[in-house]
């Protein structure tokens, strides 16, 4: 048995939202590389999940910090 790990997961570049079921705390990170695949993604999901979108990732850093709900229909 080793060490369990301790190095937190890394980002890749691109456009993030979470996606939950109703009522749920957490969920899963999505990642897409443009803003209107990032808008396409929000369409498919939004009938069904509830979405928070995380903003955009580049070079290590958040460009965005606002988190934003959108509750499913």
């Amino acid at each position: 048995m080793g060490r369990p790990q301790i190095k937190p997961k890394e980002f890749r570049n691109g456009f993030y939202l979470e996606v939950c079921n109703r009522g749920s705390r957490t969920g899963i990170k999505i990642v897409r590389e443009t803003l209107e695949e990032m808008m396409n993604a929000i369409k498919e999901y939004e009938k069904q999940k509830d979405i928070y979108i995380l903003g955009e990732f580049k070079n290590g850093k958040w460009l965005s910090e606002s988190k934003k709900h959108i509750p499913a229909s």
